[in-house]
């Protein structure tokens, strides 16, 4: 699921610790948050005083922590809210073009002025200009649309670029499977043409490295992610696959603040699998951890310090964190003391 977090890293820079981690799950209140500290979770925040209208598939922060949104099953299908150190305000109003129908994902530009809206029907993704009072007039849809659900979505660091991970047509058909746009304050350029070597299955996430000179999909068949070098002519020769792969589905791709390693979200033990990262693509796998999270993997997403990764997947406790290091995975954290009321669909941190 695709989630703004590589650019609220870049924006906020490494070294500036976590103070929420946010978690978007299937039954009410839909979202989730808690306080965060170099000992884990704090902390469950007040839940907001108007919900999600339904199960949250994605959840998103500004890069300065100002605001957050989710993206949900029921009308609106996005719900947005200010953010600060005391949690949730007042929901902002809906925007006056909702999406069309279920909300899957969420992301906002790094410079915060803009969010975009992974759907289930055409044209997929829906984007607004954002700014301190809310959602602003829908931009055009892209000319060429994305031809499926969208699943994921991620700017790359200077905001010039929009991808999309989401359905094939037919379901998995090849070149189908990620879409990439240029961006600028008139919204969607011109696509750019797809990878000759497109992700096999559908796309459920997309992630660009902190520099900005790769991009990976998480996917839905084997490799189950797949990675390219980026640059301003778009999609390069696709780098080689992990020698260890990810043991499924993957449904949640990040890469680390520093870029220096990547991790996958998946749907098999061991739910979560991590790799040093280097222009020369995968390094060797790390050890998993110690403990794992419960269930399948729907997320992952590292703090922007660098310093913690979290996991959301589908078994109780729904998420779990861990310590981050250039060894790999620390002692799980404690779980909260407050669950996520059902499955983790997607994570996100902020410094607020």
């Amino acid at each position: 699921m695709g989630i703004a977090r590589i650019m609220m890293q870049a924006a906020v820079g490494v070294g500036t610790g976590p103070k929420t981690l946010a978690v978007a799950h299937n039954t009410t209140p839909f979202i989730t948050a808690y306080a965060w500290s170099a000992d884990g979770f704090g902390v469950k925040f007040s839940d907001p005083a108007t919900l999600p209208a339904g199960t949250g598939n994605g959840v998103a922060f500004t890069p300065d922590g100002d605001a957050i949104a989710v993206a949900h099953e029921t009308t609106p299908f996005i719900t947005a809210y200010p953010w600060s150190g005391s949690g949730f305000g007042s929901k902002y109003s809906d925007p006056a073009t909702l999406p069309l129908v279920l909300g899957k994902c969420v992301a906002f530009n790094p410079a915060g002025t803009a969010i975009a809206v992974g759907q289930e029907i055409s044209p997929f993704i829906t984007a607004y200009p954002w700014s301190g009072s809310g959602f602003g007039s829908k931009y055009s849809d892209p000319a060429s649309v994305p031809v499926g659900a969208g699943q994921g979505i991620s700017w790359n660091p200077d905001g010039t670029v929009i991808a999309v991970a989401h359905n094939g047509l037919p379901p998995d058909a090849a070149n189908n499977n990620i879409s990439a746009y240029p961006w600028s304050g008139s919204g969607f350029g011109t696509k750019y043409s797809n990878p000759a070597t497109p992700p096999v299955g559908t796309g459920h996430d997309v992630a660009f490295s902190p520099d900005g000179t790769a991009i990976a999909i998480g996917c839905e068949q084997s490799p189950f992610v797949s990675t390219y070098p980026w640059s301003g002519s778009g999609f390069g020769t696709k780098y080689s696959n992990p020698g260890v792969l990810p043991a499924s589905t993957g449904k949640g791709v990040a890469f680390t603040p520093d870029g220096n390693a990547i991790a996958v979200a998946h749907s098999a033990t061991p739910f979560v699998s991590a790799y040093p990262w280097s222009s020369s693509g995968f390094g060797s796998k790390y050890s998993d951890p110690a403990t794992l999270p419960a269930g399948n993997g729907n997320d992952v997403a590292f703090s922007s310090d660098g310093s913690a990764i979290a996991v959301a997947h589908t078994t109780t406790p729904f998420i779990t964190a861990y310590p981050w290091s250039s060894s790999g995975f620390g002692t799980k954290y404690s779980n909260p003391g407050v669950l996520p009321a059902n499955i983790g669909n997607d994570v996100a941190w902020s410094n607020v």
